[in-house]
């Protein structure tokens, strides 16, 4: 019998991707353990599920939030809350219950029992030990890797153009939402930095009769709301350059209605998106994407009602303008903002800001160091545009010169710039499940591995 150790995986980052590997990594493969390294006290949950506001609603039905894309009715047949559970906007605090409750089953499963580690610490460093990987953690230890699969999400971004320096450090900015208690800003008015998903959850958390609202954005656009959208077929003529593509799915929206039109490309969107060299991707991001953003990623119908409801009240205004500089002004700011279309700038005092404008998906935004070390030492590439790191298409990292790195693998938004669409459940679902089908066959596919495994068993 020999003494070789079994394959070990290491994940990075215990949100919805990491867990979600480590479970097709413990069910595909009986004999490879996983560790998976998350900072904060509860794995599964990431960002998006760790909310508790009851107001907080998953932007899909349930119907399509199963966690396995080869089993769609699993979180619908978890919820057992009738024949209408699948239509349902369930709160993201419940989907945060159902991802604990699919750790908790394989930490007892007989099959993958002892087999799953769970480390609350952060990886730090990331070097070549032998034939294997050495993950140096923050508190001082470290784990030995056959593969390492960065899952680490998305990043804070650097305050935003026109924050200065003493704005940024204001106790009443908030640069983050997720990590503030909003709840305890001052009363009075609050300049929301953003008008898409994240200033939604601000404006419902914190909208009302002493807290009025002003959002703003380059163009002032907000989240569409969900509805009826009858199955329809893809257009013709895709893939095409991005402005080609616009008069493509304006034209199919005019026949099938907007949310059928969107929804009818969601599976040639990956192959749309590679198609287009640099610069097209880039005058998407800068001309296009804000659009795209607001017809596909939309807000659950009672969301809508409750903007809408704070809109027409006048404590929420969302408006097209651009930030030209933020100063602390006592208590709280002023902002002097340039309406769209207008030569005259604004000035507004407020009591508070938030930035609602998203996290960053550029890797060197990293504030643990792993992904610039990375990045620096030509282990991986950062994409040009910031959407995330190279990866090939079956979510193998890419080196400076464009070669896989040898047992370093990507998931979630951080593969984002290799096919667009990596931050919705049901793709991120199939983007776990891919990643473990390729570190296993790699795994397999290693000499040295196959000799050890076969002499083991």
């Amino acid at each position: 019998m020999s003494t070789t150790a079994p394959p070990t995986v290491v994940i990075v980052g215990g949100g919805f991707s990491g867990l979600l590997t480590a479970i097709h990594l413990l069910h595909a493969a009986s004999h490879v353990g996983v560790s998976l390294v998350e900072r904060a006290p509860r794995l599964g949950r990431g960002r998006a599920y760790s909310t508790s506001d009851p107001g907080h609603l998953l932007n899909v039905r349930a119907a399509n939030m199963s966690a396995f894309p080869d089993r769609p009715q699993h979180f619908v047949d978890w919820l057992g809350k009738g024949a209408d559970a699948g239509d349902r906007f369930v709160s993201r605090a419940q989907y945060g219950d159902y991802l604990q409750a699919l750790l908790r089953g394989t930490l007892q499963s007989p099959t993958a029992r002892g087999r799953l580690r769970l480390e609350q610490d952060e990886v730090v460093s990331l070097r070549r030990n032998g034939r294997g990987l050495q993950v140096d953690l923050a508190l001082g230890r470290s784990l030995r890797a056959d593969a390492v699969v960065l899952a680490a999400g998305l990043f804070p971004a650097p305050p935003l153009c026109g924050v200065s320096p003493a704005a940024a450090a204001h106790p009443h900015y908030v640069a983050d939402p997720w990590t503030c208690d909003l709840a305890g800003l001052p009363l009075g008015r609050v300049l929301l930095l953003g008008t898409g998903l994240t200033m939604v959850d601000v404006a419902l958390a914190l909208g009302g009769e002493h807290r009025p609202l002003t959002a703003i954005s380059r163009r002032g656009l907000a989240p569409r709301p969900h509805g009826c959208a009858p199955p329809a077929d893809p257009p013709r003529g895709l893939p095409a350059p991005p402005s080609l593509a616009l008069r493509i799915l304006r034209d199919h929206a005019r026949r099938t209605g907007w949310r059928s039109a969107v929804d009818s490309i969601r599976a040639l969107t990956p192959e749309l998106w590679r198609s287009w060299p640099l610069t097209e991707r880039r005058r998407f991001l800068r001309h296009l994407r804000p659009w795209w953003d607001v017809h596909r990623h939309r807000m659950a119908p009672a969301v809508a009602s409750r903007i809408a409801a704070l809109q027409e009240r006048g404590l929420l205004e969302v408006r097209a303008a651009r930030l030209e500089a933020l100063e602390p002004a006592g208590d709280g700011f002023t902002a002097l903002i340039r309406p769209r279309s207008s030569r005259r700038s604004e000035r507004l005092r407020c009591s508070a800001v938030v930035d609602c404008s998203g996290m960053s998906g550029d890797p060197l935004h990293d504030p643990s160091g792993l992904l610039p070390d990375l990045v620096s030492r030509g282990l991986a590439a950062a994409d040009p545009l910031g959407l995330g790191l190279a990866v090939d298409a079956e979510l193998r990292l890419l080196d400076g010169a464009g070669r896989p790195t040898p047992g370093l693998y990507a998931v979630g938004p951080l593969s984002r710039a290799a096919c667009w669409e990596a931050l919705a459940v049901p793709d991120l679902r199939a983007h776990a499940a891919r990643a473990a089908r390729t570190i296993l066959a790699d795994l397999e596919a290693s000499p040295e591995r196959m000799r050890s495994l076969q002499k083991g068993l």
